[in-house]
């Protein structure tokens, strides 16, 4: 069972008192060998799980950052076939860190959803998170992904009702990926008050870890999220700094724009709890 990594990360947060960091950054982007670079350096600056983005030609749910990262990524030449092969090289050099497919549902309905499921399994992948198929509609994947032993990952925002939570939990596995704010990725981050009831709900009903995501940008935004639940997702963020590289025409240093910045992520989130404690 492949997702037993996603357990054993977050059981071991747990045991530190911390939050697990979740970073995103987007296949093929800039290129496939760039783009596993900034991957390997991500996951070594500190990344608990890495959610590694399949490039959608209408990537509805992200924002401008995300949306671009897939542009530059498809400009590129990445199919889906792509990104399972960087998951894979990456798995080979990394036995520990989960990894997580993020994508959209007609990429993997040409690919087909058995054979998805298949080579996910057979490149290490842990769990996929197919943003635009609501429980109502994912049977047919979820099935082929539960028999791979592959976590099906959904999401839930602020304006989840208990009674809509427990739809969204019913064949979860892996975490709940919690939605800060309500629209796409990168646009804003939602203020504690706001999600805390909603996190807890999700925690409760779906009796699985909850990660925080969409519109976190600095450490110490990441820092608030990590005091309220199991995990926080940067994406948009580390997104732009392959852009800042590929604009000024040195795609490969984004490896240490990232690093840096994933340290300081790492780093925020790690301390947060016993900053909160001590004050």
């Amino acid at each position: 069972m492949t997702a037993d990594r996603i357990t054993a990360t977050f059981a071991a947060c747990r045991a530190q008192g911390r939050a697990a960091f979740v970073g995103y950054l987007m296949a093929g982007d800039p290129d496939l060998e760039g783009s596993f670079n900034n991957i390997k350096a991500l996951a070594e600056a500190g990344a608990d799980i890495i959610e590694i983005g399949a490039p959608f030609t209408d990537p509805m749910a992200d924002g401008p950052a995300i949306q671009k990262a897939a542009l530059r990524s498809l400009a590129a030449g990445t199919t889906l076939k792509d990104t399972l092969t960087i998951a894979k090289r990456f798995r080979a050099e990394n036995a520990t860190t989960p990894v997580i497919i993020m994508g959209y549902a007609n990429p993997i309905h040409r690919m087909g959803f058995a054979a998805f499921a298949r080579a996910a399994a057979e490149a290490g992948v842990d769990g996929v998170i197919t943003v635009d198929l609501p429980p109502e509609e994912d049977g047919p994947l979820r099935r082929e992904l539960e028999a791979h032993g592959l976590a099906v990952i959904r999401l839930a925002t602020p304006t989840t009702s208990e009674k809509r939570m427990a739809a969204v939990a019913e064949g979860s596995s892996g975490f709940v990926y919690y939605v800060s704010v309500a629209g796409v990725t990168g646009a804003g981050v939602g203020v504690t008050t706001d999600i805390s009831a909603g996190v807890e709900q999700a925690r409760r009903i779906s009796n699985l870890p909850v990660a925080v995501g969409f519109g976190v940008r600095t450490p110490e935004q990441a820092a608030v999220f990590a005091r309220i639940s199991d995990g926080v997702v940067v994406g948009s963020a580390l997104v732009e700094l392959v852009r800042e590289a590929v604009e000024k025409g040195d795609p490969s240093s984004a490896v240490k724009s990232i690093s840096v910045v994933a340290k300081s992520l790492s780093n925020a989130i790690a301390s947060a709890r016993i900053e909160r404690s001590v004050h």
